[in-house]
């Protein structure tokens, strides 16, 4: 068997955080490295169609050397077949199920990257059952073609008690809601700004805290969170992150779909009672969370109350939440990732 030695991933991903791709990224990574294999990473320019050439490019020409494999980790990867073993992973595809994600010409290109990664790739990996759904139908592939790998939660991690940092004391005297992720449209925060203007939460003294940074199309977002006097904190750092949903009083994540849903299982490790939709992946990630009924402004506010008005239910979410976030392992992903960069070794 040609063992694996050197996977090499994308530098976009896994030199800079964008968000759960780059979470993704580099836990598979770190766990390969405690097993012995070499990373290395593919090369990248600040342009993304300057970045698509190159990794094209990287993928022709890069010896084919035993136990080599280049892992796209991110959606998009090579334009035409590569000559090393390859894998890439595809996160989900929102646009069948909204129209919020991208814009029309961002949704085309995106589609056309993808199915050019998948043609020109040797195995595709998807993160959830409902992605492995979405893939196969837009992108036109057999199912049994594609590995579900879930991802896994360093439920250690996120439970060692962290205080909150300087800039963020002012939180410890108010109860508050806690948003944390990128901010785009299909996160849905202008329905759960516009929740925080209703009746049902006004009155009970929960404020509303938004922890992230914009990415795509997160213009209209902004404006509304700014106009509302939401606070935003902009990027936090891991320990501000894992602090902020140790001392929330509820964690609301109202997305309009998710391919995974890491925050949501990192406020469980966390120990926050969570309350999110159950679009896409959450169906089967959420686990004991509260669900929202709906992803409008008055269905978000209705849960939101009706979490913060029960102790005994928010203290059984908490509970339940940091258990079922255990059965979520990196160890078992890095395992099953493995396995497939061993079957591509032998095409």
């Amino acid at each position: 068997m040609n063992r694996l030695k050197q996977v090499s991933f994308p530098s976009r991903i896994l030199s800079r955080h964008v968000g759960g791709n780059t979470t993704y990224a580099r836990e598979i990574a770190k766990g390969l490295a405690r097993r012995g294999v070499e990373i290395s990473q593919l090369g990248s320019s600040k342009r993304a169609a300057l970045t698509a050439l190159m990794e094209t490019w990287q993928g022709l020409t890069v010896p084919a050397k035993p136990g080599f494999v280049l892992h796209y980790s991110a959606d998009t990867g090579p334009l035409l077949p590569t000559r090393a073993p390859s894998v890439v992973t595809v996160h989900g595809v929102a646009s069948r199920w909204i129209t919020t994600a991208r814009s029309a010409r961002q949704e085309k290109i995106w589609r056309t990257r993808v199915q050019r990664a998948i043609h020109s790739t040797d195995a595709v990996i998807t993160v959830s059952k409902s992605s492995a759904d979405d893939v196969s139908e837009v992108f036109g592939i057999d199912p049994a073609l594609i590995t579900t790998i879930p991802h896994g939660i360093d439920t250690e991690y996120f439970a060692q008690p962290r205080p909150l940092s300087d800039r963020l004391q002012h939180l410890r005297s108010t109860p508050y809601v806690l948003y944390l992720g990128n901010i785009e449209p299909r996160k849905n925060l202008m329905e759960l700004v516009r929740a925080f203007s209703l009746p049902q939460l006004k009155g009970l003294g929960a404020k509303l805290v938004i922890a992230g940074k914009p990415a795509w199309n997160a213009a209209g977002t902004m404006t509304a969170i700014e106009s509302a006097g939401i606070e935003h904190l902009g990027f936090v750092d891991d320990d501000e992150r894992v602090a902020l949903m140790q001392h929330a009083a509820l964690f609301a994540f109202p997305s309009l779909y998710e391919g995974f849903g890491f925050p949501v299982l990192e406020a469980m490790a966390s120990g926050a009672p969570v309350i999110c939709s159950d679009r896409g992946s959450l169906k089967e990630v959420a686990g004991p969370a509260f669900l929202f009924e709906d992803t409008d402004a008055g269905s978000i506010a209705r849960g939101i109350a009706g979490a913060l008005g029960s102790s005994a239910a928010t203290g059984h979410s908490r509970d339940a939440g940091l258990a079922w976030a255990k059965r979520f392992s990196w160890d078992a992903s890095v395992d099953a990732h493995t396995e497939v960069y061993e079957r591509v070794l032998q095409r």
